[in-house]
C-alpha cells in the first residue's frame, strides 16, 4: 500500500492482520539509510530491515526501487521534501512515526545517504523515545563520500589531501554554511551537499580567498545510470553548470583531488 498525498487526513485505518494488539512486538523505529541512489549499495542490515517494517517512511533522495524488497502489506509512505515544492512537516513526519509505530509494529524511515548527515535522523530518534518508542540507526553510504568515488574523486589521497569537510549548502535560512568560510581558508577537501542553489555564492567565497584556479566538480544523480557529471574551476564553474543544465539533486567537490580523476583511465561499476 503506497500513500503519497494528504497523508495525515487520508491515512487509512490499519490492516486488521497488523492491528497493534495482534503485533508481537512492541513500537519500533529504524532509521535507516538509503545510500547515493543506487539499490545495490543498501548494506545488508539496511535491507533486513526494509524487509521486516510493516511501514516504510520514504524521502526523495530515497531511491523507490528499494519499496520493491518491502514485505506485500508493508504500508509505504512518501514524506519526501523538494525546494520550492510543497511538502509534509518536519513535525508532521514526526507524528507520522509515532503513530504507525503504535498502530503497526515496526516503522522504517528511509533516507538518502546516511541518515546523520544532514538527514534529520537524530532529530526523529529523540522525538520517537521521548514518545516511548525504541529507535535504532542503521548507517548509509554518504553522498558525500560514495557520489565523489564512483567519479574517481577520492576526499583524500597522500600528498594531495589530509581531510576533508562536508558541509551543507542549505541551511534553515536557505544559505550556505557559514563554516564555508573556514573550509575554503584551508588545502582540505570540501565537499558541498544541497549546495547547488547556492553555487554562485559558494565559489565566491574561494574566490575570495585567492582560490579562483582550485578544480571544483558538480555531479548530479550520483551512482544512478543517468548520473552526472561537470569539472572545472572555481572561476568557471558556474557557466560549466549553467550549459550542461546540470539540477539537484547533486553534489559539490571543491578540491585538487578533483584534478586526479583524469589519472584513471577508466571508470568500471559493477
Amino acid at each position: 500500500m503506497t500513500i503519497t498525498t494528504n497523508i495525515l487526513q487520508t491515512l487509512p485505518p490499519p490492516q486488521a492482520s497488523l492491528r497493534r494488539e495482534s503485533l508481537p512486538a512492541k513500537p519500533k523505529l529504524s532509521v535507516v539509510g538509503a545510500g547515493p541512489g543506487d539499490p545495490e549499495l543498501l548494506t545488508i542490515k539496511a535491507l533486513n530491515a526494509i524487509k521486516q517494517a510493516d511501514v516504510v517512511l520514504y524521502d526523495a533522495l530515497a531511491n523507490a526501487d528499494i519499496l520493491t524488497y518491502c514485505k506485500p502489506e508493508a504500508v509505504t509512505i512518501y514524506v519526501g521534501k523538494r525546494k520550492g515544492i510543497p511538502s509534509i512537516s518536519q513535525d508532521e513526519i514526526n507524528q507520522l512515526i509515532v503513530r504507525h509505530a503504535c498502530t503497526y509494529g515496526h516503522v522504517v524511515r528511509l533516507k538518502g545517504g546516511d541518515p546523520f548527515v544532514f538527514g534529520r535522523g537524530f532529530e526523529e530518534m529523540l522525538y520517537a523515545e521521548k514518545c516511548g518508542i525504541a529507535a535504532d540507526y542503521i548507517p548509509g553510504i554518504s553522498s558525500a563520500i560514495g557520489v565523489a568515488g564512483l567519479e574517481n574523486i577520492p576526499l583524500t589521497h597522500r600528498g594531495t589531501s589530509e581531510s576533508f569537510w562536508v558541509i551543507t549548502g542549505s541551511t534553515a535560512e536557505s544559505k550556505y554554511s557559514s563554516d564555508l568560510h573556514a573550509a575554503a581558508q584551508t588545502n582540505a577537501t570540501v565537499v558541498v551537499l544541497m549546495g547547488l542553489g547556492t553555487l554562485p555564492a559558494i565559489v565566491e567565497v574561494f574566490m575570495q580567498y585567492g582560490k579562483a584556479h582550485l578544480p571544483v566538480a558538480v555531479i548530479q544523480s550520483g551512482s544512478l545510470p543517468y548520473s552526472q557529471v561537470v569539472t572545472g574551476t572555481v572561476a568557471d564553474i558556474v557557466s560549466i553548470v549553467h550549459k550542461a543544465g546540470v539540477e539537484p539533486p547533486g553534489i559539490i567537490v571543491l578540491g585538487e583531488v578533483v584534478g586526479l580523476r583524469s589519472a584513471l583511465t577508466s571508470r568500471v561499476r559493477a
